[in-house]
């Protein structure tokens, strides 16, 4: 018998194979891209995660007191998200960016977009959409980090400092898709729903984010033997 986390993958399938056909998305996982776009990746995932903290603190306090236990789980998921943004500004630093340019920067519009809807979500409709955010970036780490990050460092050469961000989420995304799972197999029927309809738009907007960045090839120069 299928689980609400099972029809939940089944119901954002399509759209989770549109945003693997990115691409941006294909030929990072590939090695092709280059040390700019990898550069462009991370300033745009600097400006959409300085927001998860913030997030889930809004998700927190918009949950009403009968389902105090998902008020728990946002507590749970603020605890593993801490400061997840200054690895990636020490990631931007290994690899010869500028970081504090990107800290006081703007993100890219896609980004402000993806955050915008987000904090809408939680304000102006059903906060516990916001696990179809969650369902989104995460599920996407698990699958592409970890190699993607492995694939890079051998193209470009960059010491494992320069990955902390892909490497680390890729490892504690697994440890989170679990927990998420016994989350989502907790929900009503309208707060089901919330997380689907969720879910597919985030794939949207996220999918954007990389649709905009630059997709510049890796250079000779850039290649290590």
């Amino acid at each position: 018998m299928s689980t609400a986390f099972d029809r939940l993958l089944q119901a954002t399938e399509e759209e989770r194979q549109a945003f693997m056909s990115i691409p941006f998305i294909r030929e990072g996982a590939a090695g092709l891209l280059g040390l700019e776009s990898y550069l462009a990746f991370l300033t745009e995932a600097y400006h959409h995660v300085r927001h998860t903290t913030p997030l889930l603190m809004a998700c927190g306090s918009r949950v009403p007191p009968e389902k105090e236990w998902l008020r728990d789980a946002m507590a749970h998921y603020i605890e593993e998200e801490l400061g997840h943004q200054e690895w990636i500004l020490n990631d931007i630093r290994e690899a010869g960016g500028d970081a504090e340019a990107v800290r006081h920067g703007q993100p890219g519009m896609a980004t402000d977009i993806m955050v915008a809807y987000a904090y809408d979500l939680i304000q102006r409709r059903n906060p516990v959409g916001f696990l179809g955010m969650v369902l989104v970036l995460e599920g996407t780490s698990v699958r592409l980090a970890t190699g993607v990050a492995d694939r890079l460092q051998d193209v470009l050469g960059l010491p494992a400092k320069a990955f902390t961000y892909l490497r680390t989420h890729g490892g504690l995304d697994q440890g989170h898709m679990r927990f998420f799972a016994g989350l989502v197999n907790r929900l009503d029927a309208d707060d089901f729903a919330a997380v689907v309809d969720a879910a597919r738009v985030f794939y949207r907007l996220y999918g954007n984010i990389f649709r905009d960045l630059p997709r510049v090839p890796v250079l000779m120069d850039e290649v290590q033997a």
